[in-house]
């Protein structure tokens, strides 16, 4: 059975898509951290980041690079925080997290929670930075 990601990029599943390549996917995370949060994952369905061939991993790493520069563009924050964690889903992801602080991508902490117009709002301006 395919992932909720692998259902998303396939287009069953709706997403606050931010953008894709050949090899990967970026989205609103819609159960953020912060505004901007950002899911960027391969679209070959690899359980663990480290399992991917070196080409698909340096593929996603170089799409979660420009998209990190452009949710820092458009989310105001001190850094964008990267983590991987890949326990939650069974689907290789990399988050993208707008931070102030280190507090800031405790995934321990209560997630927010945003209307579909400040998710699609954030989409868009965080879209308006991707080269």
């Amino acid at each position: 059975m395919p992932s909720i990601f692998s259902r998303i990029i396939q287009g069953e599943l709706p997403s606050y898509k931010i953008g894709e390549t050949e090899e990967a996917y970026a989205f609103l995370d819609i159960s953020p951290l912060h505004s901007g949060h950002t899911l960027v994952v391969p679209k070959k369905e690899v359980d663990y980041l480290f399992d991917l061939p070196d080409q698909d991993y340096q593929a996603l790493m170089a799409f979660s690079k420009k998209v990190a520069h452009a949710v820092g563009k458009a989310v105001p924050c001190k850094r964008v925080g990267v983590a991987v964690i890949g326990l939650e889903v069974p689907h290789a992801h990399v988050h993208l997290i707008p931070i102030d602080n280190v507090s800031d991508i405790d995934f321990s902490r209560p997630k927010m929670q945003f209307s579909a117009e400040e998710m699609e709002a954030v989409a868009t301006k965080i879209k308006s930075y991707l080269d």
